[in-house]
């Protein structure tokens, strides 16, 4: 017969399964991503507060990313880290520490995508009502958007904790390489059925507002560069619309394996290196590609390297 623990406070975590002569290499390639994260996405978000030029709402929007960056990866990699130089016995967490870590990570996931949702509409309305996206994308407007994401994804996540930290415990073992809900629910001995009619409605709901926000606003955006003769009207939809679309394809493809190979505990070794890439790609990827198209930002760094080099020399 099984022996159970109820509602232990201490869980053990499984972590990273990395060879004892790999351990330092993964250690410190994880270590320099979390750190080029960092000072990237902060980077990005102090140009932007200090370039007024930038205080346009593309940009403000934007400023989302960065720190939904920041968070996510705050939460998941020093953890991480922290695990690969411990044995797999001492790599402990407690059951608060695991919750919170949880919750973090799933709004990092649903703000990922309701981000992107609001940053599609800024486009939408910039490239087919351009006269009237002064009077549309106000200072209030762009507040209004940023509270959206932010107040929608904290609800949608809140109920789907509050629904897993209800359920009484009789495991202890995280099977994966940080705390999610789904890690969470496992630990339950009781009925999960509501967990997971909640969460596939969840999924079904955001995944579908998601794309379907996704593809009419880049219908419409299509059918004006389609119809319009100004070649740089074009020029500008193409460049901001495919880095667009190639972020949301990253954590879009990234998300969904993590979602499938749940269902596959044979597959726990790739679903790890999927979470773990779902943090870190995007993470990474966005201050690169939203800061290299920026003319603006191009021009603030330039003028900044200029006046360093003119006081040094």
């Amino acid at each position: 017969m099984e022996n159970y623990t109820f509602n232990s406070y201490m869980l053990q975590i499984e972590g990273l399964n990395v060879e004892e002569a790999s351990m330092y290499p993964v250690f410190f390639l994880l270590l320099s991503v979390y750190l080029f994260i960092m000072i990237a996405n902060v980077g990005i978000v102090a140009l932007i507060i200090l370039d007024k030029s930038l205080h346009q709402p593309m940009y403000l929007l934007f400023c989302n990313l960065p720190f939904n960056d920041i968070l996510g990866n705050s939460v998941m990699l020093p953890r991480v880290l922290m695990d690969i130089l411990q044995p797999p016995a001492e790599r402990l967490i407690s059951y608060y520490e695991c919750v919170v870590q949880a919750f973090c990570s799933h709004l990092f996931g649903t703000t990922s995508h309701t981000v992107l949702m609001i940053m599609a509409f800024d486009r939408y309305v910039a490239i087919c009502n351009p006269l009237h996206y002064s009077a549309i994308m106000t200072n209030r407007m762009v507040v209004k958007l940023t509270v959206s994401a932010w107040g929608s994804a904290l609800v949608l996540i809140g109920i789907l904790l509050g629904l897993t930290i209800r359920l009484n415990r009789c495991r202890t073992f995280i099977a994966n390489t940080y705390c999610d809900n789904a890690s969470l629910f496992k630990l339950s001995c009781e009925s999960v059925v509501v967990n997971n009619i909640y969460g596939l409605t969840f999924t079904v709901v955001l995944l579908t507002a998601s794309i379907g926000s996704i593809i009419v606003t880049y219908t419409r955006i299509t059918v004006v560069c389609l119809t319009s003769k100004s070649k740089s009207l074009n020029s500008k939809a193409l460049k901001t619309c495919s880095t667009h679309l190639f972020v949301y394809m990253i954590m879009f493809v990234f998300g969904k394996m993590n979602i499938a190979l749940h269902r596959f505990p044979e597959y726990s070794e790739y679903r790890k290196l999927c979470l773990i890439l779902f943090h870190i790609v995007p993470g990474s990827l966005n201050p690169i590609i939203y800061g290299v198209q920026s003319r603006e930002m191009k021009r603030f760094l330039s003028k900044l390297f200029y006046s360093r080099k003119v006081l040094s020399s």
